[in-house]
């Protein structure tokens, strides 16, 4: 006898056209893995550590400036352990870390995400705005993770050994 599959909730899309325009391909590729994963995993939202995890596997940059090598490794070893370890406290619950500004509602754009996740992609929009650049990249996307200290991602990156203030403060920089 079957099991029931459990009935994962649909989601709407990820990004819309709007928002899709002011993406690089590779950053639109991160959001589209980042909500396959949500879904896979049975999350009713896309988080940051969803983000994070979609950013290191398909962002050659981000990858370097982790650190490249076994601090990668070390940063995907905890996020793969998401649903059978520290993740599963967070089954059930919405991401919000409270630090950053609340995200204003633009049609839905980012219906779907966590507002901690929300908050980081709209700062990376404004990263990229202010460093003369038409789309946001995926370092525009980790620099704005990193500096939200309350977020999923930065826990994942502090259980790795990555120190996210100095992480964000050398991005900040360059």
């Amino acid at each position: 006898m079957h099991s029931p599959t459990p009935r994962v909730p649909r989601q709407p899309a990820a990004i819309r056209t709007g928002i899709d325009s002011r993406l690089t391909a590779e950053l639109v590729s991160v959001v589209a893995g980042a909500r396959r994963r949500a879904l896979r995993d049975g999350d009713r939202q896309i988080d940051t550590a969803h983000l994070l995890h979609s950013l290191i596997e398909s962002d050659p940059e981000v990858r370097t400036a982790l650190g490249g090598g076994p601090q990668v490794a070390r940063v995907l070893g905890y996020l793969v352990q998401r649903s059978i370890g520290y993740g599963l406290r967070w089954q059930g619950s919405v991401e919000d870390s409270g630090t950053l500004a609340v995200v204003r509602e633009t049609d839905g754009e980012l219906s779907g995400w966590s507002p901690a996740a929300a908050a980081a992609m709209e700062g990376a929009l404004e990263r990229a705005e202010l460093r003369g650049r038409a789309r946001a990249a995926g370092i525009d996307l980790l620099a704005c993770l990193a500096a939200d200290p309350e977020c999923r991602a930065v826990e994942v990156l502090g259980r790795a050994g990555v120190d996210a203030a100095v992480l964000s403060g050398r991005m900040a920089a360059g």
